[in-house]
């Protein structure tokens, strides 16, 4: 019902999200305006939603998780020792090793993550969104690429900038490690190229000559 999706809204920027000033939502809060559908695009730019207007279902889902978060950023200390009524019996020792035993993959916070991951790396999307966690995008040489042991230093996100904001952390994340891993392959790709080069000057240096026709020359 699109009243009640509108209410929705206007009830989690008031009760939640509170992105803007209490003065502020005036445009959002009548929903009974012609003019609505505008102002919740211009809200969901504002509050960095990955989403279109169009995609209610992964909208609406966004908009939740951005409001657990924020409702746990205000009550860090009520709910950091929380634990959920099916794991209170688990080994914590275990639980700590193993973090995506107990991850709920129905839970909306997850499903805007997968939907916006998709987005990032271009995946299409599929109706059901765990079969998009399946979709194998690497080639053969790729897989045999990453399959191979190489050593490195430790890299520090913090100090490299993205150069745009998905909205989460853990999204920006994975944007910095895929562009590191672009940059890369551009380098080696450069490296391929300046060898090619020398080749080519080692040519062109080293001439073969021949006296009888006066030339010198291939």
């Amino acid at each position: 019902d699109e009243t009640e999706f509108r209410n929705f809204i206007v009830w989690l920027e008031d009760q939640k999200i509170r992105h803007y000033k209490i003065e502020d939502r005036g445009n959002l809060r009548n929903i009974h305006s012609d003019d609505w559908p505008k102002s919740f695009e211009k809200y969901m730019k504002d509050v960095n939603c990955p989403f279109k207007i169009q995609e209610r279902q992964e909208t609406v889902d966004w908009l939740l998780g951005l409001a657990v978060r924020l409702e746990y950023g205000d009550n860090a200390d009520k709910y950091k020792d929380s634990t959920p009524d099916g794991a209170k019996n688990t080994d914590s020792t275990a639980k700590n090793a193993e973090p995506l035993i107990n991850l709920d993959v129905n839970n909306p916070d997850f499903k805007a993550g997968v939907m916006a991951l998709a987005n990032l790396l271009q995946i299409q999307r599929h109706d059901d969104y765990l079969v998009m966690l399946k979709v194998k995008r690497l080639t053969q040489e790729a897989i045999a690429k990453a399959s191979q042991s190489k050593e490195g230093l430790p890299v520090a996100l913090e100090k490299h900038i993205l150069g745009f904001d998905t909205g989460d952390a853990l999204l920006n994340e994975a944007a910095q490690i895929l562009r590191l891993l672009h940059i890369e392959e551009l380098r080696e790709l450069q490296t391929k190229i300046n060898e090619a080069i020398v080749a080519v000057q080692a040519i062109i240096a080293d001439p073969k000559t021949d006296h009888r026709l006066g030339k010198v020359g291939r």
